[in-house]
């Protein structure tokens, strides 16, 4: 076996074994709380991915008293904005709907997410249908009532959509984001210090620079001062641009570029044919010829091969619980 030669942390064992805490539009998790009195349970929320989470449930219309069975609601635009009524017109809930955001967000600072009922008008984040006064529907959509409050309240926060989630390429950076929120939440829950900032920041560095190379020199000039400021101002401007860094997609060259970063500092160690080998497989995939576990898979098993600690210790190789692949 070769000596380890990178003396830095392989991982932070407690920021591993973050599990997410995601607040659920409660339909989505089997409640029976629609306006019909029906749910709408998502099959990979509350079958697949509620193993790995801690959920808080909440249904807007409900906390309202609304009840349910109950009369449906709709958004109404007019000169005085979008309005969130009942659709026999009998009520206005937008304000109401607008405070228990408002609420919601203050009683729930620690969570790493939300996944909201889409077209829902009051907890839909995009595409629910906006009316005329007449009840006809108009050309414009938007977020929900309860939604849009929450977002304006957290911009960074992960929020998403049960039909999204249906997608594998929206479903696998909702996925990364909670995890990686998570696991911040964990590092900053008690007694910090600069070199764990530092410990955490060195192993997110290859999964941050595939969603944001630029959000990835931010946090590292961040985390170069750690020694020196204090400590609630640098915990706030980290979270901040962490978060910021996650929020960005990756793009296929952007994982392109972060797997050349991977195999530049292994590459030494490798023989000719090794070499040949990852730099084919990265190819195959910037071309789109393979699916990007392939590359991480190889690359993954010569840093172990090699003991390169540093590689092997990136969230970038699993950045969410290979389960929920």
């Amino acid at each position: 076996m070769r000596a380890r030669t990178d003396d830095r942390p392989a991982a932070i064992p407690a920021v591993r074994r973050a599990r997410p805490r995601l607040a659920v539009s409660s339909c989505l998790v089997g409640e029976p709380v629609r306006y019909n009195a029906g749910h709408s349970r998502h099959r990979f929320l509350a079958d697949r991915l509620d193993a790995f989470v801690d959920w808080v449930p909440v249904c807007p219309e409900m906390e309202l008293g609304l009840g349910a069975p109950r009369t449906p609601l709709r958004i109404v635009s007019g000169d005085g904005g979008d309005r969130l009524v009942a659709r026999d017109g009998t009520a206005d809930h937008t304000g109401p709907a607008a405070a228990l955001a408002e609420r919601r967000s203050a009683d729930l600072p620690d969570l790493d997410g939300w996944v909201l009922k889409s077209r829902s008008p009051s907890c839909g984040p995009r595409g629910v249908q906006r009316h005329h006064r007449g009840g006809m529907p108009a050309d414009r959509r938007g977020a929900g009532v309860f939604a849009a409050r929450l977002a304006e309240l957290r911009p960074l926060l992960p929020i998403e959509e049960d039909g999204r989630l249906n997608d594998p390429v929206l479903r696998d950076h909702f996925l990364a984001r909670i995890f990686a929120h998570a696991r911040l939440r964990a590092l900053f829950a008690d007694g910090w210090s600069p070199r764990d900032l530092v410990d955490f920041h060195s192993a997110h560095k290859l999964q941050m620079l595939a969603h944001d190379p630029e959000g990835y020199r931010r946090t590292g000039r961040i985390v170069a001062g750690a020694g020196s400021r204090p400590p609630a101002g640098l915990e706030r401007d980290y979270r901040a641009a962490f978060a910021g860094a996650f929020a960005a997609r990756p793009t296929r060259g952007r994982h392109v570029n972060a797997l050349q970063h991977v195999f530049a500092p292994m590459s030494r160690r490798l023989d000719d044919a090794r070499r040949r080998d990852v730099a084919e497989v990265i190819a195959a995939y910037g071309r789109g010829d393979v699916p990007l576990q392939v590359p991480l898979t190889l690359l993954r098993h010569h840093a172990r091969g090699e003991d390169i600690a540093y590689l092997d210790a990136q969230t970038y190789f699993e950045p969410y619980p290979r389960e929920l692949a």
